[in-house]
């Protein structure tokens, strides 16, 4: 990379993020199933991220603009998710009120299913709770890297049953007495869905730790182009039915390495390890500090994860941004969420309007307005440049300040001589994207209802 980036104020301290939420550990979810049977560590285990592109030969902001690419789809129609569902009146019955969850993703893990187990990757998604994978016999399925599970081979392979919590804890399902199992449909917010039978399977992961009796959907129709990468999803949301809830963990993790990072990995961690594996490993950044926020709950859409943002400051200027643009309506629109699977990170359009004038007024480099990068904000840099000053840029949450480190939020492109902000507009509400989020461990407590952003050398955990 031609340019490194410098804060032109303070050094970029990482801070910590915990983001108080108002979720409770209802009785329902506690009583949702029956802790299922597992052989896993009392502490917890880890589990490795592989990004979607890893692997191929592509710079920095290629992968970005092949991340927003893919996650276009997605972002339109989050945004547009909870206008529907208060748009809707009580008597629909077409089930526009059904929430639309995150699909497709940016990161991978590996897992096997069945007894004997069969191995097969998966798309993971902090904005949707579902696991599904494709079964068959299928009516209609995507191509996956790897063969179609048969149930048939699997003797620890069970339908659920209509009346069960599993089935109950769907946005959208019906019992098929012929078959005598619940029927489920599980729509994304690219437009993609998975259809099929909801059942029960063992489930095993880094190859010796099993779990036997988790709920998941074997999709035989499933439609979209978001989930080709992998050959089915992992959904670590708030709800019920997510990988966590199910394995009745309270804490998980996963730190992300640079983007543009070709060699080190990315890691999830699940239980008490997901809070104390920096420090174990000795990975913690010098001089930098862990905060902590709450999360605040959307009865509309209770798989994300919402942040409780209140402002932003470019350099030394806070924005003069309405205190609304980024609070969650009590009709469930607005808010913000932290998201594994989106790239880059999305601004209410105001408010993205004021980041980029007052960002802009700081920078000492031309604006390039070729729109050639698909990023909103670009500048052109000059053809010696080694290093770029720019300006802080703080994320004020409820609890805590999040300033960020340049290498997450600009990006430069020497082949085409462009500096770009890794940020964009949206409207209908705001996300938290990846690419923020990278080298950090983000820490997710759901018994205290927060996270947390603990600075990190991801590539070393």
């Amino acid at each position: 990379m031609a340019s490194s980036f410098s804060s032109s104020a303070l050094l970029l301290p990482f801070f910590l993020i915990i983001l108080s939420c108002f979720i409770a550990l209802s009785s329902s979810r506690r009583s949702l199933i029956n802790h299922p049977s597992t052989n896993l560590p009392r502490s917890g285990f880890r589990l490795t991220l592989k990004h979607v592109d890893s692997g191929k030969n592509l710079t920095k902001i290629q992968k970005i603009q092949r991340g927003i690419s893919r996650g276009s789809h997605r972002l339109n129609r989050l945004g547009a998710a909870a206008v529907l569902a208060v748009a809707s009146g009580p008597d629909d019955t077409n089930n526009i009120k059904a929430p639309t969850h995150g699909g497709s993703g940016e990161f991978l893990m590996d897992l096997a299913i069945g007894n004997p187990p069969v191995k097969y990757s998966a798309i993971v998604d902090t904005g949707s709770d579902l696991i599904w994978t494709q079964c068959k016999p299928c009516t209609e399925c995507f191509d996956q890297p790897t063969p179609i599970f048969d149930p048939k081979t699997s003797s620890s392979y069970s339908k659920v049953g209509c009346s069960s919590g599993l089935c109950d804890a769907l946005s959208r399902s019906s019992c098929n007495k012929d078959k005598g199992a619940c029927e489920y449909v599980y729509t994304y917010g690219d437009y993609s869905s998975t259809k099929g039978i909801l059942a029960t399977e063992t489930f095993t992961f880094d190859d010796e730790n099993s779990v036997s009796g988790i709920g998941f959907g074997c999709g035989d129709e499933n439609k979209g182009d978001g989930f080709s990468q992998g050959s089915g999803l992992v959904g670590l949301g708030r709800g019920p039915l997510s990988l966590i809830s199910q394995l009745k963990e309270t804490k998980f993790s996963y730190c992300l390495t640079s983007i543009e990072d070709s060699e080190a990995s990315s890691s999830l961690f699940i239980g008490s390890l997901a809070s104390n594996i920096v420090k174990k490993a000795g990975a913690s950044l010098a001089g930098e500090v862990t905060k902590t926020m709450s999360l605040l709950r959307n009865p509309n859409q209770p798989s994300f994860y919402y942040l409780d943002l209140q402002g932003i400051t470019v350099g030394s200027k806070r924005l003069p941004i309405e205190k609304s643009t980024f609070e969650l309506a009590e009709d469930g629109t607005g808010g913000m969420i932290i998201d594994s699977g989106t790239t880059i990170t999305y601004l209410e359009e105001d408010a993205f309007k004021a980041l980029s004038k007052e960002f802009t007024s700081r920078m000492s480099l031309p604006v390039d307005d070729s729109g050639s990068t698909g990023l909103d904000l670009c500048y052109t840099l000059p053809s010696n440049a080694k290093k770029i000053a720019v300006p802080k840029l703080v994320f004020h949450f409820k609890d805590a300040d999040l300033e960020l480190p340049g290498e997450n939020f600009m990006v430069a492109d020497s082949s085409t001589g462009v500096l770009c902000l890794a940020m964009g507009s949206s409207n209908g509400m705001s996300i938290f994207g990846n690419v923020q989020q990278q080298n950090f461990n983000v820490v997710h407590d759901l018994e205290k209802d927060t996270v947390s952003f603990v600075p990190t050398e991801c590539g070393k955990l």
